[in-house]
Formats: C-alpha cells, sequence, structure tokens
C-alpha cells in the first residue's frame, strides 16, 4: 500500500510526547500532520502503517458490498477517508479515552455495513458476520479496560508485571484478529465462487 514519499519521519525521542508511549519502537514515527497529511500518511511506509490498515473493515466491506458494483468503490473510497480522518485524531489526542473515541466513526460505519449485511442488502459467507460482530465486541472491549485501567486500578502496583490493563487490552486484540481472520477468509474465498443475481 505504501507508494509514496511520505515526511521525514522521527526517531522515539524526536516524536510528540503523546506518542512516547512504547520506547521500544525506535524509529518511523509520523510528525505531527494536518488532515490531508494524515490522510496522505495512507500511502506512504511509517510504524503505524500497518496498524492503520488492519482496521481490517476494507475486505469486509468489498465482500458484503460484492453484487453492489456502484455502491462498492464508494464505501471503500468513504472508508479509508473515515480511518485517515480517525487516525489523524488518534495521533492529536490528548488522551487514552479521547484515542479510544477516535475510532468511534469508524467502528459507526462497520455496524452499518454489519446491519446492512444482517437485513440481506449485503452479502459474504455464511457465518462471516458472527466473526465480525466477535471481533468488534472484543476490541471495544479491550479499548474500554485499557481507557479504565482495569484491574490496576484496584490494586496498584498488584498488576506491574501481569495482568494490567494494557496486557488484558492486546489479548483481546489477539482474539479480535483471530476473528478477523475466521470471518475473512470465508468471505473471500466466497466472494470468489460467488456469481450475483441479475438486477
Amino acid at each position: 500500500m505504501a507508494f509514496l514519499a511520505g515526511p521525514r519521519l522521527l526517531d522515539w525521542a524526536s516524536s510528540p510526547p503523546h506518542l512516547q508511549f512504547n520506547k521500544f519502537v525506535l524509529t518511523g514515527y509520523r510528525p505531527a500532520s494536518s488532515g490531508s497529511g494524515c490522510l496522505r500518511s495512507l500511502f506512504y511506509m511509517h510504524n503505524e502503517l500497518g496498524n492503520i490498515y488492519t482496521h481490517g473493515a476494507l475486505p469486509i466491506i468489498h465482500c458484503t458490498l460484492a453484487c453492489r458494483p456502484w455502491l462498492r468503490p464508494a464505501a471503500l473510497v468513504a472508508y479509508t477517508v473515515l480511518s485517515g480522518v480517525a487516525g489523524w485524531r488518534a495521533l492529536t489526542a490528548p488522551s487514552t479515552s479521547t484515542r479510544l473515541r477516535a475510532f468511534g466513526w469508524q467502528a459507526g460505519a462497520r455496524l452499518l455495513i454489519f446491519g446492512a449485511r444482517g437485513v440481506g442488502l449485503g452479502s459474504g459467507a455464511p457465518g462471516s458476520l458472527r466473526c465480525y460482530l466477535r471481533m468488534d465486541a472484543l476490541a471495544l472491549l479491550g479499548g474500554l479496560v485499557n481507557v479504565a485501567r482495569l484491574p490496576e486500578r484496584w490494586g496498584p502496583g498488584r498488576f506491574d508485571y501481569w495482568g494490567n490493563s494494557h496486557q488484558i487490552m492486546h489479548l483481546l486484540s489477539v482474539g479480535s484478529i483471530l476473528q478477523l481472520h475466521a470471518g475473512v477468509v470465508p468471505d473471500l474465498l466466497w466472494a470468489a465462487r460467488h456469481i450475483c443475481p441479475p438486477d
């Protein structure tokens, strides 16, 4: 996906303070950007590019709207723009709760796609929609646990090394990604074999 030249990337020490939450990722940080700069960052290499694209609804939209060729490109472009805006808001968020809220519109767009699929306006492999709903539920739960700082809030010092909210969020994120995989693989196989009915 990375095919544009981007701005000079920053190292950890030079990155904005709100991005310095992982001192072990040393390079590849985007500088503070305008909205258009954030959209441009969808097309050049940096250390968040994989994270942006794995907020992975593009294959879900592609398969759900497989039989709606007039709507699918518009939905894919709209979701990509929405992802860029969410990324920009998350990049400039002053707190973890604001960072979580930045992805609310993306979640809303996915729920709209899921709803269209659920009522028969979209298509896809049987059973994939349940995987996608579990995917979003696990991701949301992980984000909420991380923002709430649970369980360490209830026992400061007891969860410094194991079982803290950040670790729980990562475990739930892995579960979320596994649900995405469990839904997308059958969806893509379905899309490769499915013949859309004539309009």
